[in-house]
C-alpha cells in the first residue's frame, strides 16, 4: 500500500514533478554532475553567503 499525503489517495508531490524522466547533465571536462544537483548545491552556498553577510541583531541596550 502506497504513502498518500491527502485523503482523496493522490500523491502531491508525485502529481507535481514527474521523477520517471532521464535527468539532465552538466559537463565540464572531467566532471559531470545533474542539473538538479548543481541548483541544490548553488542554493546551499547563496544560503551560506546570506547566512554570513546578514548581520545578527543588535540589542539596544546592555544589561549589567
Amino acid at each position: 500500500m502506497g504513502h498518500t499525503l491527502f485523503a482523496g489517495g493522490t500523491n502531491f508531490l508525485a502529481a507535481l514533478i514527474n521523477l520517471g524522466g532521464n535527468g539532465r547533465y552538466i559537463s565540464w571536462g572531467a566532471v559531470r554532475i545533474s542539473l538538479a544537483n548543481l541548483i541544490v548545491i548553488l542554493v546551499m552556498i547563496a544560503l551560506f553567503v546570506a547566512a554570513i553577510a546578514i548581520p545578527f541583531p543588535k540589542h539596544l541596550g546592555r544589561r549589567k
